[in-house]
């Protein structure tokens, strides 16, 4: 029996191929109406032709892999709203939405984010266990795998317990690649980038694919500046495929709107520079839209297989 389509990302990724991801969701979201403090995933059962939109508009813009409106599918997130009960629902739907309008070629992540919950051992705070943890992603998984979605995208994760859990779960309810990223912080002082459990770039890379993740890297954080840099101390220690889709810089805050530093060609100038430091997968995260995607796409194109 021949394996999933999505094993071709990691194929095509370590054949030395460039391939483009997608960009950020809330912004769109709110765009569209989505409010402060609402439930994002909700909008794949309210606003289905919204979220279809948005995927529609980064496969047009040039990407190869998009994801899942499912970034907070977790019982354990979706609890936040009194929506836990609708786990299954909403990731089935979400991954469903994204398929729909997958051109052939294209790829489908089903987006796995943070529960929001500290592992144990944050005392006083912590109060969630490597099992429920493990019991809470792989009901997400199971249900994005349902959906038809071709691979996880494991992303944004601030603890190793956390990310190891979720690349775990994903593993044991289907035969699909894991691709897992972390979000770093800029420590100015210091001039490096550190997790939240302060690993470097280097042993983060090590830690997840050890967890079992065949694509791991980078994605959030302060900008492709520092996605280089993360990138270039990841590859110095494997020779997995790497991802890496940064914010489009520091937000910028004034009154009730949030803009990002960076347009879409200041973004995607850096983007020679992250392909070469070793970055075989490329997209954007917050303050980012098909703008900034079919530039970073342009980038990724001119260097396919160099």
């Amino acid at each position: 029996m021949a394996r999933p389509r999505g094993w071709e990302i990691v194929e095509r990724a370590k054949a030395g191929e460039r391939l483009v991801f997608d960009g950020g969701y809330g912004t769109a979201l709110f765009a569209a109406g989505l409010l402060n403090g609402a439930c994002p995933e909700l909008w794949n059962d309210t606003h289905p032709e919204v979220v279809r939109g948005i995927h529609k508009g980064y496969f047009d813009a040039g990407s190869d892999i998009v994801e899942t409106n499912t970034f907070g599918g977790t019982r354990l997130k979706l609890n936040e709203y009194q929506l836990g009960d609708r786990t299954r629902e909403l990731n089935d739907k979400g991954a469903r939405l994204a398929r729909s309008v997958c051109p052939p070629g294209g790829y489908v992540a089903g987006s796995i984010g943070p529960t929001s919950r500290l592992p144990v051992e944050y005392e006083p705070l912590g109060d969630t266990s490597d099992e429920e943890y493990v019991a809470t992603f792989k009901e997400q998984a199971q249900a994005l795998a349902e959906g038809g979605v071709d691979i996880f995208a494991v992303e944004t994760m601030m603890f190793p317990q956390e990310a190891t859990a979720a690349i775990k779960a994903c593993k044991a309810v289907a035969d699909l690649p894991v691709m897992a990223t972390m979000f770093f912080q800029y420590e100015e002082m210091h001039d490096r980038d550190r997790t939240m459990w302060g690993e470097s770039p280097a042993d983060v890379a090590k830690s997840l694919l050890g967890a079992g993740a065949d694509i791991v890297g980078m994605n959030c954080g302060r900008g492709p500046d520092r996605a280089i840099v993360i990138i270039r101390e990841m590859r110095a220690v494997t020779d997995a495929p790497l991802i890496a889709y940064p914010n489009a810089g520091l937000p910028i805050t004034k009154g009730d709107t949030t803009t990002y530093e960076l347009g879409p060609e200041a973004m995607a100038k850096d983007y020679p520079a992250l392909l070469d430091a070793g970055c075989n997968i490329v997209g954007a995260c917050c303050g980012s839209d098909p703008a900034h995607i079919r530039l970073i796409a342009e980038v990724a194109r001119s260097r396919r297989s160099t």
